[in-house]
């Protein structure tokens, strides 16, 4: 691996330096290189490549924003054997605590960032003499990404839809239980998801959405901080609800008042906030039903009620 590391990065130097980290799906070490300390994270996988590659772009939607600091992709490596690896800035991270404030409005200003482009679009479409597409980061309009992510090593449909609550309904709700479906047969759930179908509208009443740049999977062991401000990472992203953002943060911890009131301060929570926060965190906890088995069966099943109640 190490040659092959060396040859496409183009460099003669190429040391560990003992840094390594990891988490359910991947595992990664650092080395220093000709041209600074690089991290990369290795997975034998053969889905590797499609996992790595929605990540990289995801990384680069978020650091085109110049909101919040994200590590910089450098390149997804096939390996010879089976399975990827992926070379991007290595960072001196700690826990998050001291930077939590600066998190929260900086959060808020990646959801708001694709408004602002849209806007700015508007204004440069209505200036004489000046067409769209002067703005570096091109507006998005619709709900989606360029690309196939994965949440986990699951891989999620980005495919475009006008319609939040079809796009949400269908690329990642009916996909989770379809899986679910496949995996256990559970006909509680099968029923439950039948009724819930007809009732997600109704929680998106009088609500204006409009698409924004999320991570996708931010919970406490993606975010940290740097010497200079907080940082996240291993982002799926997708142009969706920033509401979305929020379910993984409030199911698992590990964010203080000072994150959530500085990024309701620039979001406000919208009426019927809470009812969606549930409907969010239903796929998070089905995404985990996927992954780790009927551990979180309990969990999905009573949002499910809940949410018809």
């Amino acid at each position: 691996m190490e040659a092959k590391l060396k040859k496409e990065l183009g460099t003669t130097m190429l040391k560990s330096t003992g840094h390594s980290g990891g988490g359910c799906i991947s595992e990664g070490q650092s080395y220093d290189t000709d041209t600074g300390r690089v991290f990369v994270k290795i997975n034998h996988k053969s889905e590797a490549k499609l996992m790595f590659d929605g990540e990289m772009a995801s990384l680069e939607a978020i650091l085109k924003t110049e909101t919040v600091k994200v590590p910089k992709p450098v390149k997804v490596i096939e390996l010879d054997t089976k399975g990827c690896v992926f070379v991007m800035e290595h960072l001196d991270m700690r826990g998050l605590s001291k930077y939590s404030k600066q998190l929260g409005a900086q959060l808020a200003d990646l959801h708001t960032h694709n408004k602002r482009q849209l806007e700015k679009c508007k204004k440069e479409q209505q200036t004489v003499g000046k067409g769209a597409g002067q703005s570096e980061v091109a507006a998005v309009e619709k709900f989606g990404f360029p690309v196939t992510t994965c949440c986990g090593y699951i891989p999620q449909v980005n495919e475009w839809e006008d319609d939040w609550v079809t796009f949400f309904s269908k690329n990642r709700l009916q996909l989770q239980l379809s899986m679910v479906e496949k995996s256990y047969g559970d006909r509680e759930a099968r029923e439950l998801w039948t009724e819930l179908q007809r009732k997600i509208p109704q929680f998106f009443t009088d609500v204006e959405i409009v698409p924004a740049l999320v991570h996708g999977d931010l919970w406490s062991g993606n975010v940290a901080e740097c010497a200079d401000g907080p940082v996240i990472f291993d982002p799926s992203s997708c142009y969706g609800h920033s509401e979305f953002e929020l379910s993984i943060a409030g199911m698992f911890g590990g964010f203080n008042s000072s994150f959530y009131s500085a990024y309701h301060e620039k979001i406000p929570k919208a009426a019927g906030f809470e009812k969606r926060n549930q409907l969010y965190q239903l796929f998070h906890y089905l995404n985990h039903w996927n992954h780790f088995g009927g551990g979180y069966r309990g969990s999905s099943i009573r949002i499910m009620k809940n949410l018809l109640k």
